[in-house]
């Protein structure tokens, strides 16, 4: 995955495996490139599975466990469920993109992801305001960091705890 991430991120012509392949003197073979970015998409468990012993080495009580809510500019991908148009409150703007929520367990200067969720828009309705068709999220953003905490919750993570509750403080 780190070398996958690193070539996509670092190319400047086309991505492709045979090439990838190639740069890799043919340790790794475009099958099993190929193979690797067509499996199934990962899901937040699974990130739960890859960052728990990690998280269980460095945690903490007053660990702190941070929700972000981001979003990835996809301008020239065709819109679909997760690849549409999301507004961004730090540019102001709408634009097309895949919005993602993370949590990420936070001890001193060690950041380690623990969970995410994607939004996706799957539900049409046209826009009182202009007429047009839009989609929106069946689910709402705050349902699904509110998920995210139960989920850390249910995985025991150890953090600072919202005074008079059993909730992490975010």
């Amino acid at each position: 995955m780190e070398i996958y991430t690193h070539y996509l991120i670092s190319s400047l012509g086309p991505t492709t495996a045979t090439r990838l392949s190639r740069l890799l003197g043919g340790e790794i073979s475009h099958n099993q490139i190929t193979r690797f970015s067509s499996a199934p998409a990962k899901t937040s468990a699974e990130l739960w599975r890859i960052a728990k012993p990690l998280v269980r080495r460095i945690e903490r009580d007053d660990g702190v466990l941070v929700i972000d809510d981001s979003i990835e500019e996809k301008l020239h991908t065709d819109e679909n469920k997760l690849s549409c148009r999301h507004w961004d409150n730090a540019k102001e703007r709408n634009f097309k993109g895949i919005n993602f929520l993370t949590a990420r367990y936070v001890v001193e200067e060690l950041s380690l992801p623990v969970g995410f969720d994607l939004v996706t828009k799957t539900k049409q309705f046209n826009d009182p305001k202009t007429g047009q068709q839009k989609h929106r999220s069946t689910i709402s953003k705050n349902e699904q960091y509110r998920l995210l905490l139960h989920v850390a919750a249910h995985n025991q993570l150890r953090c600072l705890m919202m005074p008079g509750t059993r909730q992490p403080t975010i």
